[in-house]
């Protein structure tokens, strides 16, 4: 089921989404516009999920429909797009986006997106996601705190967040190709506990894209959030040691200037969200370790432990022995 990155996805997945599909067969006879019957449960332009997914069912894959013009509309549900082969045009709330082979594209449900007519060789697969799903697959991999998983499960699920999408040029990251190309498989073919097989999957490719959002591309009027991604994936890797000095150097940034805009897009200033960071990891090694109290301070980065304890302490209000569930 694996393929290099750069090459084609598995042959005999992808000749079987280029089958043409009675709706492609019915524009290349002549129809010239999309039957709204298939998407929409009332005139408005909003693509139904209850049209898409089966009761009960919490995601669902479907190939995109090629040869023709897809006017604007918006989605009851999250929507993630993978370019299997060839490419796509996307106007998405006023952006162009070319969505190439090999890459992600996930909107939220404010997203208005309109598609150009795609070419026969264009192979694009729509995953239908409720926001639930997410639910369950973050579960399954694990409760640890994440501030980048977080930011983007927040502009995903949240019907307030202005960002409408997030791109992901990760065409050549082998691991998420092959996690997409799995869940595709999944979906496609009958097997069993495909529910569970699907949320790790989906938890797992969460974890690969956390790695690479100096990949992604939220918009052009979104410049201030693509860089909160990198702020939260500089804390996630380095929350026990890393100076903001460091990340401003590395990002080419003044200083000061980097310090304000994290002030100003959180409402804390970078010691805060370390010290955030520091004792959420320090709870979930409370709970999922039998690291010695001490051992778990000194492992977040307090030398001071009389430190730790009493920050903890007035974070959780008891102290870490006490936060600690009885095994």
């Amino acid at each position: 089921m694996n393929f290099n990155a750069g090459e084609k996805m598995n042959k005999d997945i992808l000749e079987k989404l280029k089958q043409l599909t009675l709706e492609e067969l019915d524009i290349l006879h002549g129809k010239n516009e999309i039957d709204k019957k298939l998407y929409m449960s009332s005139l408005a332009s909003v693509i139904d999920s209850k049209k898409l997914l089966d009761s009960g069912k919490l995601i669902e894959v479907r190939t995109h429909t090629r040869y023709i013009h897809f006017p604007k509309h918006t989605h009851n549900y999250v929507e993630v797009v993978y370019m299997c082969e060839g490419h796509t045009e996307h106007i998405i709330n006023g952006d162009k986006v070319i969505l190439n082979q090999g890459e992600l594209l996930f909107l939220n449900q404010n997203a208005t997106q309109e598609i150009l007519p795609a070419g026969g060789n264009d192979i694009a697969v729509n995953f239908i996601i409720l926001p639930e799903f997410f639910d369950q697959s973050l579960k399954m991999i694990g409760e640890e705190e994440n501030m980048v998983r977080d930011f983007i499960i927040g502009c995903l699920r949240s019907i307030d967040c202005n960002i409408g999408y997030l791109h992901f040029k990760v065409a050549d990251v082998l691991p998420i190709q092959n996690l997409v190309e799995n869940l595709i498989w999944t979906l496609t073919n009958k097997q069993q506990n495909k529910r569970s097989i699907n949320q790790v999957t989906m938890g797992l490719l969460f974890l690969q894209l956390m790695n690479h959002t100096d990949k992604v591309n939220a918009g052009k009027k979104h410049f201030e959030h693509e860089l909160m991604l990198t702020v939260f994936r500089f804390i996630d890797e380095h929350y026990k040691d890393g100076e903001l000095s460091s990340l401003a150097e590395e990002l080419h940034f003044d200083l000061y200037w980097l310090s304000r805009t994290i002030k100003k897009l959180t409402g804390r200033n970078y010691t805060e969200l370390v010290q955030t960071k520091r004792l959420n990891q320090a709870a979930f090694l409370l709970n999922n370790t039998s690291m010695p109290v001490s051992d778990v301070g000194y492992a977040v980065g307090y030398d001071n432990l009389s430190y730790f304890h009493r920050i903890f302490k007035a974070r959780h209000g008891i102290s870490p022995k006490q936060f600690r569930k009885p095994k």
